[in-house]
């Protein structure tokens, strides 16, 4: 069985590069479902019918404040807005999955724990389909 590393993982938000200071990501995706059930099903089952499809996506990490292009200065005050986002699970390099889509800043926060480092937080709606290609 293969299995990849997390630590690979490149994502990049309006074209910059916030991997080194991101710890967790996830994309979630999900499908809406539809009851088609009619009277006197077989067997008492019901029946679904697949809908729209939709995801999140979530990212965090520990807060760095020597840098000048970390996720503070890629997402603070640009919730509610639409971004260009790219995440390679897999990393760089020819055929490994690329994945892009827009998604709409739902959320940011820096928490700051008295005994211990400060850290971000972002989630995202996705919005439209996800691309995914192999990288060349």
């Amino acid at each position: 069985m293969a299995t990849a590393h997390g630590k690979l993982t490149k994502i990049q938000i309006t074209a910059k590069d916030i991997s080194p200071y991101t710890k967790n990501s996830q994309l979630e995706r999900a499908a809406s479902t539809h009851d088609t059930t009619g009277y006197a099903p077989t067997g008492d089952a019901k029946t679904f019918s697949g809908g729209t499809k939709e995801a999140k996506f979530t990212c965090s990490g520990v807060y760095d404040n020597t840098v000048s292009v970390g996720p503070r200065l890629v997402l603070v005050g640009l919730e509610g807005t639409s971004m260009a986002i790219i995440r390679n699970v897999e990393g760089i390099g020819t055929g490994k999955p690329n994945e892009a889509f827009n998604a709409v800043l739902e959320k940011y926060v820096e928490t700051n724990p008295h005994d211990d480092m400060v850290t971000w937080s972002a989630d995202f709606q996705v919005t439209g389909p996800i691309t995914v290609t192999a990288l060349p």
